[in-house]
């Protein structure tokens, strides 16, 4: 039996505090910024950790632990009707930067969703996705190629990710990375999910050109992970001044759907 079971769930009081850490940062976190909050050493936060998750409540993964069955995100149905108009528009612009032949990423993210049917007619795509409604949308369609990461999927979205995921997508060169985010604000670019963030990061890697899709609700929020500075964002709003300064100083490209704004 294990020091968690023991006590009735949680060995001591800093057990409890990880897990309440990991909930207030959207599920996920790192073991340094645990140590830092929780003013201990990183060796004991990976202690604690390791009871964790021998009683179930936690995954390690690398640098970092996540909440199991924590999901901060609503299901991707019923995200997929807030701001669906904002994304009908995005997806509408970057439809047009797409050129039939063209080889892409997409992600899991609802707006990406919207691009998937904005693509339906462009033909002779290479699509890599780990995203099923992606896969769905573009396979058997106008001689395009589809390839969809494996591993085990999220039960709120159908996305893959993990060690198997990120193994697959190393295999590709792609023109274009489209990619979703939780937050932008003056800081950057922000995940609520570290597996996710670490994924993107390859999607990134592995693309010439870094696409971040976002409605302007996503302005001025705040996630707990940091992402790759993109290309380009696309959004359906000019940005805050602060975000716009933000963009400016990492030579951020911006387009600004259903405008001629561009920057």
């Amino acid at each position: 039996m294990s020091s968690a079971e023991r006590g009735g769930g949680y060995s001591n009081h800093r057990e409890r505090e990880i897990l309440e850490e990991l909930r207030l940062s959207g599920g996920s976190s790192r073991v340094q910024f645990l140590a830092e909050r929780l003013n201990v050493s990183e060796e004991t936060i990976r202690r604690n950790i390791r009871v964790l998750e021998e009683s179930g409540h936690v995954t390690k993964v690398h640098g970092g632990v996540h909440l199991k069955d924590f999901s901060s995100e609503q299901p991707l149905h019923f995200r997929m009707n807030e701001s669906a108009e904002a994304k009908r528009v995005i997806a509408a612009e970057v439809s047009n930067l797409i050129q039939d032949g063209d080889t892409l990423f997409l992600d899991i993210g609802s707006t990406t969703a919207f691009i998937a049917v904005a693509l339906q007619k462009h033909q002779n795509l290479f699509i890599v996705t780990n995203s099923i409604s992606v896969a769905h949308t573009l396979a058997t369609k106008n001689g395009n190629r589809v390839f969809l990461a494996g591993g085990p999927l999220r039960p709120h979205d159908g996305g893959a990710f993990g060690n198997e995921a990120v193994s697959f997508i190393r295999r590709f060169n792609v023109k274009h990375a489209i990619l979703s985010i939780a937050a932008i604000n003056e800081r950057g670019f922000m995940l609520q999910d570290m597996e996710e963030a670490e994924f993107s990061r390859e999607a990134a890697r592995i693309a010439e050109n870094r696409i971040i899709v976002a409605d302007g609700e996503k302005f001025g929020r705040s996630a707990p992970i940091t992402v790759d500075m993109p290309d380009l964002l696309v959004t359906d709003t000019a940005p805050p001044d602060d975000v716009k300064a933000m963009l400016e100083a990492n030579g951020i490209e911006l387009i600004i759907a259903g405008s001629r704004e561009q920057t």
